[in-house]
């Protein structure tokens, strides 16, 4: 049985390597923004992220005979609005000078799906919420990290474990879930689809 992640991100694929797996990373084509357009302006933020991991995960579903695909989204809630990656550099300056001193809510939406003879036979989906306490770097600070190019690219223009996580004061929740996936909800999620998390690590179940 293969694990598949659909997802491009090094961080989440870091974060299950360390956890004992080793994933076949297949990354999605979906159009994000499109989906996320598709919604009902006013979709519970945990629906939006979902949403957008279920359609991850399905997109790379067909070809694979025998696997579980897991599929992530997390966006930042803060100020009552849901953002993403911020894209460029302006953005990331601005998000900056809002989140500054001030917390917001992670969001990461999960999504596993077990494949048997190349049909998704069982889906189970969760959200984990964490709150986020930012620091308050000075001007130039920021203007360093947007530099680095690093904020462009990550949910809510910020990373835990990364050049970002200099700028983040403290997290009340699951810390993996902010670097991208949470070890905890994805073990629930695949016991809810019958697979045990420990028979997937790369060094043999206990």
């Amino acid at each position: 049985m293969e694990f598949v992640l659909a997802s491009q991100s090094p961080a989440r694929l870091m974060v299950l390597r360390a956890a004992g797996i080793q994933p076949v990373v297949q990354v999605s084509g979906v159009d994000e923004d499109a989906i996320a357009a598709a919604l009902p302006e006013n979709a519970p933020h945990e629906h939006v992220v979902v949403t957008l991991a279920e359609a991850k995960a399905r997109e790379v579903a067909p070809g694979h005979a025998d696997a579980v695909i897991v599929g992530c989204d997390s966006m930042l809630s803060h100020g009552g609005e849901l953002v993403g990656k911020p894209g460029t550099a302006e953005r990331a300056r601005e998000r900056w000078k809002r989140m500054a001193g001030g917390e917001g809510r992670l969001m990461t939406g999960h999504a596993v799906l077990r494949v048997r003879d190349g049909v998704v036979e069982a889906v189970a989906t969760g959200t984990v919420a964490t709150t986020i306490r930012f620091g308050s770097p000075t001007e130039d600070e920021v203007e360093a990290y947007v530099g680095t190019g690093e904020p462009l690219s990550v949910a809510g223009g910020f990373t835990l474990d990364g050049f970002g996580g200099w700028f983040v004061d403290g997290v009340d929740g699951d810390p993996s879930s902010v670097i991208g996936i949470s070890l905890p909800l994805t073990r629930k999620l695949l016991a809810e689809i019958g697979v045990r998390v420990v028979d997937l690590w790369a060094t043999g179940s206990p």
